[in-house]
């Protein structure tokens, strides 16, 4: 694995606890980390579980005692890893967004398409797929209980950068992170709306918005966040703040979607509706083990009903507690662990695919172009 900050710590508890809950039909070995601080990086190894750490992620290309590469660094160093392990024949599981321009993501696709052929398999890491409840609500949409889609509403709203004296981390800067809440979290929107929809957008009108256009060059880094100086230097900010667009899709639903992280209060709100000719369907990541369903054949007044995704027969559950003892933000990496491992011993294609993730790229190509001139209607 490369990277070893949130990601990384994220990742590795993935690593080290799929196997004790689920039956992989691989025994993953955690075997090296990389980073470019030896002592820190050593010493997050020992903390996180790893054999050993390098101060140089080509070095884990090189090794023969290493099947696949964990990219858990920011976007500008997605393309170069990835090209790099596949054509040297490792797995790659990559973070989101896959790159930072559409033209990386295209050279990501193609390598992992000619990997591909060879044996070599890679995934774009939009864990959300993997929360039982947002599963669930996936196969709901494929058995048809909802009918033809005709709204689709997403939502990604956090406030961990309302404070403006927060400081200035690689997430607000445009050369290592390729946008802002656009690509940080308005990709799991985007993702996870195509996906549980079952189709893909196709057209897009945006606005893309910076409320703070400074902040402070050092400080108390906590979180994603932290303290910055208030009387210290302060550099730009060249990411958006909080990104919104209409949309159409593929079916001739419509959709509206909304990034931001300075929705004070909202902490990690990732919320997707469907309406449907037949039934809607809501979900809301700070409730992550609810999902919301309203049938029109109910009786009228009876509103939405809550299910409460901890049965067995629920999508991953039944590896995990009895019923009704709910499951936390990290047991979507370790679900993403299980489906990886599981395609990678079948020999299939793992999903999300990087050409899956090219889709989501182009969304936010089209996102940004359009807000940049006057939010005019844009193809994707």
């Amino acid at each position: 694995m490369i990277g070893y900050a949130f990601m990384g710590a994220a990742h590795s508890h993935a690593w080290r606890t799929a196997p004790r809950f689920f039956d992989l039909p691989l025994a993953p070995r955690m075997t090296a980390l990389a980073g470019r601080d030896p002592e820190r990086v050593a010493a997050a190894a020992t903390k996180l579980g790893w054999d050993s750490s390098e101060t140089d992620w080509r070095r884990l290309i090189e090794r023969d005692d290493i099947d696949l590469i964990d990219i858990c660094v920011p976007g500008n160093l997605h393309a170069e890893i990835a090209i790099a392990a596949l054509e040297a024949g490792k797995h790659v599981l990559c973070e989101k967004p896959l790159a930072n321009s559409v033209e990386e993501a295209e050279r990501m696709t193609a390598a992992a398409e000619a990997a591909k052929a060879r044996g070599a398999f890679a995934m774009c890491g939009f864990s959300y797929r993997r929360t039982p409840a947002l599963s669930l609500a996936k196969r709901l949409v494929e058995s048809g209980a909802l009918g033809p889609i005709r709204h689709v509403r997403a939502q990604y709203l956090q406030d961990w950068l309302t404070d403006e004296n927060a400081p200035l981390t690689w997430r607000l800067d445009k050369s290592k992170s390729g946008s802002g809440s656009l690509g940080d979290i308005g990709a799991h929107i985007i993702d996870a709306a195509q996906w549980v929809a079952g189709s893909n957008v196709t057209g897009v009108s945006a606005m893309l918005e910076t409320f703070v256009k400074e902040r402070p060059v050092g400080g108390d880094f906590v979180g994603l966040g932290g303290h910055g100086g208030t009387d210290g230097p302060k550099g730009a900010v060249t990411v958006d703040d909080a990104a919104m667009f209409t949309a159409r899709f593929d079916d001739g639903a419509v959709g509206v979607f909304e990034a931001t992280r300075f929705a004070l209060g909202r902490k990690n709100a990732m919320r997707v509706e469907l309406n449907g000719t037949k039934a809607s369907l809501a979900f809301d990541f700070e409730d992550m083990n609810s999902l919301w369903f309203y049938d029109s054949a109910d009786e009228p007044n009876a509103g939405f009903r809550r299910i409460q995704v901890t049965e067995p027969e629920h999508p991953y559950t039944g590896n995990w507690w009895p019923v009704g003892h709910g499951l936390g933000y990290e047991h979507a990496f370790t679900h993403q662990v299980v489906d990886l491992v599981g395609a990678i011993a079948n020999g299939e294609q793992p999903t999300p695919s990087f050409a899956d993730a090219l889709r989501v790229q182009r969304v936010l190509a089209a996102v940004e172009a359009s807000a940049a001139d006057e939010s005019r209607w844009t193809a994707v």
